[in-house]
């Protein structure tokens, strides 16, 4: 399988020295619980340093956290669950699922995950979507629109595969090299699959790529949520392949950078914060 070529940053979309507010990009999230409050605020965070806009779509104590940090949040609106209609035509890409509880997790309050991100993915299907974290783990594989971003870890990409319905392809794909697993399940839901671990493997319906790179200080909480919001930022001006490719590569780059600082001793916050520089000097 073919390695991430860096010369790719060079076809990323950069904002024109004349454009204006909202022509670079506009972002829905969709997630957060009273479990994981923290996930799609990091998602937020690393996204509002990418993308114009971004809409943020929680319960309503995570709303109270954001109005509370405007300052930090200045070109965003939070969007009031039973609003989401009225603003998702408005965006490029919706991020759905980091901080979303699976079944076993969810408390009084929470969203149904899989009544919630399936309803969304039906509704508009011709909508730019990256699906994390739990949404991953509840919706029918069936419904997942056509170049969606997933983003398991390993232990979801098991998830996944269980609940192919084909009962040939399931016995087929787990008897095969975890790289073919990844691009026969692209091929057959026709989506992008970006399966993080110590190389990230990404395959699309045609094509494969392996991005090398990243330590252990990355197996951290919220990590998974930081590349998540990045590469749905990239999602909202470049085609689905590159921005999971080049989310990918820029999350290891400011992983390692970090790695050189402070050795394994950062966390998701500190990841946020590095990945402005690593862009910079990876696409500028």
């Amino acid at each position: 399988m073919n390695k991430f070529d860096p010369k790719v940053f060079k076809k990323l979309y950069r904002p024109p020295s004349n454009s204006h507010k909202g022509q670079n990009g506009k972002l829905m999230i969709i997630g957060g619980s009273k479990l994981f409050h923290a996930a799609s605020l990091w998602s937020l965070k690393v996204a509002s340093r990418i993308v114009d806009m971004v809409f943020y779509s929680s319960i309503s104590e995570n709303n109270q956290i954001v109005q509370k940090a405007k300052e930090e949040f200045r070109d965003g609106i939070v969007v009031p669950r039973d609003r989401i209609d009225d603003y998702i035509n408005e965006v490029d890409c919706i991020l759905i699922g980091p901080g979303l509880p699976r079944e076993e997790g969810q408390e009084k309050g929470d969203d149904d995950t899989k009544g919630l991100t399936e309803k969304l993915l039906k509704k508009y299907p011709n909508k730019k979507w990256v699906i994390d974290g739990g949404s991953l783990q509840m919706m029918d594989l069936e419904i997942i629109p056509r170049s969606s971003i997933l983003t398991p870890h390993k232990g979801e990409f098991e998830v996944l595969k269980l609940k192919i319905k084909n009962e040939k392809l399931k016995t087929t794909i787990q008897n095969l090299k975890l790289e073919e697993q990844v691009k026969i399940f692209a091929e057959e839901f026709n989506c992008i699959v970006l399966l993080k671990g110590k190389e990230d493997i990404i395959c699309s319906p045609s094509e494969c790529l392996i991005v090398e790179g990243g330590n252990a200080g990355m197996t951290k909480g919220g990590t998974g949520d930081v590349l998540a919001g990045l590469v749905a930022a990239l999602y909202c001006k470049n085609q689905a392949f590159l921005s999971a490719c080049a989310g990918s590569s820029i999350n290891k780059k400011a992983g390692d950078s970090l790695y050189k600082k402070v050795g394994y001793y950062f966390n998701a916050s500190d990841l946020v914060d590095e990945i402005p520089k690593a862009m910079k000097k990876l696409i500028l």
